[in-house]
């Protein structure tokens, strides 16, 4: 019997841990200083989301046992990749689009990872309710971006910082657990 090579999925796994960590300390850095310049922002998110779409590209072809984890990720890590170089290329101009933009892709993100915590609970994995807890609340958060009340600059870096916060936290648990 041939044996599976775990490399490419243990590099997505720790990729996932890194860049859900990277979203928790961007989340803090914008609620913290919501003047921080546009540009700034622009340039590291960007330069974050085309890393975090290689990653989720990378997870999505390692194969990983039950295909659980990774499953949807090619699609999104194309999605990701793309909204990178847009953040990188014109950062000014897309900081309404990118709160929408990431708002969906997140939004998305989110109702996808609901179904895989209901099915790592057919599998057996104990804490499924986790997954869809912290699904459920990064949903709504990422509502409430897309939707942003007010268009103040501090309003809208507070709900990027608590969306990032959200999807940070909602990716390091599935990376963990599944």
């Amino acid at each position: 019997m041939k044996l599976r090579s775990v490399i490419s999925m243990r590099i997505a796994k720790i990729g996932y841990i890194i860049m859900s960590v990277f979203l928790l300390s961007s989340g803090i850095l914008c609620i913290s200083l919501p003047d921080i310049s546009i540009q700034i922002i622009g340039k590291v998110l960007g330069t974050a989301m085309i890393i975090f779409g290689c990653i989720k590209l990378v997870g999505y072809f390692s194969k990983d046992l039950f295909r659980l984890a990774f499953q949807y990720d090619l699609q999104f890590g194309i999605l990701i990749f793309v909204l990178g170089l847009v953040m990188l290329v014109r950062p000014s101009e897309v900081i309404n689009l990118l709160s929408v933009a990431l708002g969906f892709a997140i939004l998305a993100d989110s109702l996808f990872k609901i179904q895989i915590a209901f099915d790592s609970r057919k599998f057996g994995i104990e804490k499924w309710w986790g997954i869809l807890v912290l699904a459920i609340i990064t949903s709504g958060i990422a509502l409430v971006l897309i939707f942003r009340p007010s268009q103040s600059a501090k309003v809208l870096f507070a709900l990027l910082g608590a969306t990032l916060i959200a999807q940070g936290c909602l990716n390091l648990f599935v990376a963990i657990t599944t």
